[in-house]
C-alpha cells in the first residue's frame, strides 16, 4: 500500500498537552470541555506550539477520568459532542496547530460493551477479548503480577469464576492483544478519529498491550532506593522486575500494524508513553526503523533530579542506544508532580531562573518537546486536602503519596476571578478540583502584563528556537562532563550550535574546548547574559547560553 506524504512537522515540533477537565469550562458545570479548549486555543498559538495533545474525552464512567473508555468512538457528554470536536479541530487547523488525541488501547472500562459481553460467560463471542485466567488450586490469582494502583493485578469475577487482569483499577480490565479480533477492533477505532481529521495520537501505556501468554511470575526486585519516578518506594509495584506483564516482543508487530494505518493519512504521527524498567532502551526499540512509533517518551525528565550529571547521563545514554530514534521530552504531565515543585526546595518552588533553564534545555535536546498546560506559567503543585481528592490512585496511597490531583487543578486564566477564570459562565458550579491560591499571582492575565514573566520567556524561547534549525533538526554530541555544567553541540547542514547550561545554584566557570574556540554567542534565547574571557565562560547560577559555530 502506498504511503501518504508526511511533512514531518512532529520531528522537532513543540506539542502542548491539554487536560480537558481542567483547561477551560464553557458551560459553567465546573468541568472543562471541548468548547472551552476551542475558545482558548489562541493561547497555545501565541505560545508558539506546533500542535496540541488532548487527554481523553471519550465516553467514560470517569473512574480514572477518561482513561477508562466505555465507547472509543464518541465524546463523553460532559465534554461536548463529536460536532464540538470537529469545531475544535477546524479552529486548531486555522491557527496552524495540529491535533493529537490520547488513545487508551491497553485496557477499557468494565462498562464497555465488549467487557460486559466478555464477562457474561466462558463461551460468548468475546469471551477471549480480555485477559482471563483460572485461579490456582488454592483459589489465589494465577501469578504475582501487581496493579500500579495497588494490590494484585487480578480481580475475581463471579460470573465466569475466573480472574481478569487489570494493570490499573479493577474497573479497567486489560484487553487481550493475543486475539487478532481485538487488534482489528481497536485499529477501527483509531481509523474513526483519523477520518475526522486528527493529526496523530498520544498512546497511553504503549508498552502494556501484550502480556506473557504463559502468565509467568515476575522476578523479585526488592524494595528500591533512590528517586526513580517510575518506582514509588511506598508502592510494591516497583518491587518487581516487570519482565512478563508488559513490554513483550509481540508488541512490536502490533505497533507496525498501527504505524501502517497512520501511514495511510498524510502528515500524521504517534508518540507513545513508555513505563518500563529500561525506559530509554524501550524508547529506542519502539522508535527505530521508521515502521513503529514516530516518537516515544519515558520518565527520565519527570523525576526530582535536575543536576548536570543526571541530565548528561540520560542524554548520553539515549544517543548511544537510539541514534536513529526520536524522543519526546516533557518536564511535566498529568501524571507527575509539577516541575516547579519537583525541582524546588522543600515547600518552596524552584527558582524562576531554574525554570527558564529547564525550558531552554527541553527546547535544545534532540527530539520533540511537550509542554504540559501551566508549565509556561511556572505553576507549582497544588496542595489538595484529602477530602477534596478525586484521584483513586491518591486515595489508595494516601498519605505518603497524594496522587495526581495536585497537577490537574484548573488552569489559571484570570487572577482576580474567584475560579481564576476557569469558567466563562458567571454563575458557574465550583470547579471539579479546588483552584490553587498560589496560582492566582501566576495567572495568564498577570503574566501577559509583565514583560519579564515566564510566559513571555516561553514565547520568546519558542520563537527563537524556530530560527535555529540545529535545535529543531540537528544531531547531538555531548561534551565532557563538568560538575555543574551540561554542554553539548547540535549540528545541522554544516552549522553547529553549542549549548551550555549551569544546573547549579552557584556561579560556574566552564572552558570552551579549543576546537570550539571560534564560537560566537547567539542572542535572543532570553537566558541570562554570560561573561566570556578568552575561552572561559562565567555562567551565573541557573544560567546558560548558546554559541554558533560555522
Amino acid at each position: 500500500m502506498t504511503k501518504a506524504t508526511n511533512d514531518n512537522w512532529w520531528r522537532g515540533g513543540v506539542i502542548y498537552q491539554i487536560y480537558p477537565r481542567s483547561y477551560a469550562d464553557s458551560n459553567g458545570d465546573g468541568i472543562g470541555d471541548l468548547n472551552g479548549i476551542t475558545a482558548k486555543l489562541d493561547h497555545v498559538a501565541a505560545l508558539g506550539a506546533d500542535g496540541i495533545w488532548l487527554s481523553p474525552f471519550f465516553k467514560s464512567p470517569m473512574k480514572d477520568f477518561g482513561y477508562d473508555v466505555s465507547d472509543y468512538c464518541d465524546v463523553d457528554p460532559m465534554f461536548g459532542t463529536v460536532g464540538d470536536f470537529r469545531k475544535l479541530v477546524d479552529r486548531a487547523h486555522a491557527l496552524g496547530l495540529k491535533v493529537m488525541i490520547d488513545q487508551v488501547l491497553s485496557h477499557s472500562s468494565d462498562q464497555h460493551p465488549w467487557f460486559v459481553e466478555s464477562r457474561s460467560s466462558l463461551n460468548n463471542p468475546k469471551a477471549d477479548w480480555y485477559v482471563w485466567a483460572d485461579a490456582k488450586s488454592d483459589g489465589t490469582p494465577p501469578n504475582n503480577w501487581l496493579s500500579i494502583f495497588g494490590g494484585s493485578a487480578w480481580q475475581w469475577d463471579t460470573r465466569r469464576c475466573q480472574y481478569y487482569m487489570h494493570n490499573f483499577l479493577t474497573s479497567q480490565p486489560d484487553l487481550n492483544f493475543h486475539n487478532i479480533e481485538v487488534q482489528n477492533a481497536l485499529l477501527d477505532t483509531v481509523k474513526f478519529w483519523l477520518d475526522l481529521g486528527v493529526d496523530g495520537y498520544r498512546l497511553d501505556t504503549a508498552n502494556f498491550y501484550f502480556h506473557d501468554a504463559q502468565l509467568r511470575d515476575n522476578p523479585a526486585r526488592g524494595r528500591p532506593d533512590g528517586e526513580d519516578p517510575a518506582v514509588n518506594a511506598v508502592n510494591p509495584y516497583g518491587w518487581q522486575w516487570h519482565q512478563h506483564d508488559k513490554s513483550q516482543p509481540e508488541n512490536l508487530a502490533f505497533l507496525r500494524r498501527l504505524r501502517a494505518l497512520l501511514d495511510q493519512y498524510p502528515n500524521t504521527t504517534m508518540v507513545g508513553e513508555i513505563g518500563d524498567d529500561d525506559g530509554l532502551g524501550r524508547v529506542a526499540e519502539y522508535t527505530s526503523g521508521g515502521d513503529k512509533l514516530h516518537m516515544a517518551y519515558c520518565f527520565d525528565l519527570l523525576g526530582t533530579a535536575h543536576s548536570a550529571a543526571h541530565f548528561r547521563s540520560f542524554v548520553q545514554r539515549f544517543e548511544e542506544v537510539a541514534p536513529g530514534g526520536w524522543p519526546c521530552w516533557a518536564l511535566s504531565n498529568h501524571d507527575v508532580v509539577r516541575v516547579a515543585s519537583r525541582w524546588g526546595q522543600g515547600t518552596q518552588p524552584a527558582h524562576p531562573d531554574l525554570l527558564r533553564l529547564g525550558a531552554a534545555l527541553q527546547m535544545s535536546l534532540r527530539g520533540s518537546p511537550c509542554i504540559y498546560q501551566g508549565d509556561e506559567l511556572g505553576l507549582p503543585e497544588a496542595d489538595i486536602a484529602f477530602e477534596d481528592l478525586q484521584d483513586p490512585y491518591g486515595i489508595t496511597m494516601w498519605p505518603e503519596f497524594k496522587g495526581r490531583d495536585g497537577c490537574r487543578t484548573p488552569m489559571p486564566w484570570t487572577g482576580a476571578a474567584a475560579d481564576l477564570g476557569f469558567s466563562s459562565v458567571a454563575s458557574s458550579a465550583a470547579p471539579w478540583l479546588p483552584v490553587a491560591e498560589p496560582h492566582r499571582a501566576l495567572a495568564v492575565d498577570a503574566q501577559e502584563r509583565d514583560a519579564a514573566s515566564l510566559l513571555h520567556f516561553y514565547r520568546g524561547l519558542l520563537r527563537w528556537r524556530k530560527s535555529q534549525p540545529a535545535l529543531v533538526h540537528g544531531t547531538l554530541s555531548v561534551l565532557p562532563a563538568h560538575p555543574q555544567v551540561l554542554a553539548f553541540v547540535r549540528a545541522h547542514e554544516g552549522r553547529r550550535l553549542l549549548c551550555v547550561f549551569n544546573f547549579s545554584g552557584t556561579a560556574a566557570q566552564w572552558e570552551v574546548p579549543a576546537e570550539l574556540a571560534a564560537a560566537t554567542e547567539v542572542p535572543g534565547s532570553g537566558l541570562a547574559v554570560v561573561a566570556r574571557s578568552g575561552n572561559l565562560l562565567q555562567l551565573p547560577a541557573w544560567g546558560g547560553a548558546y554559541y554558533q559555530l560555522g
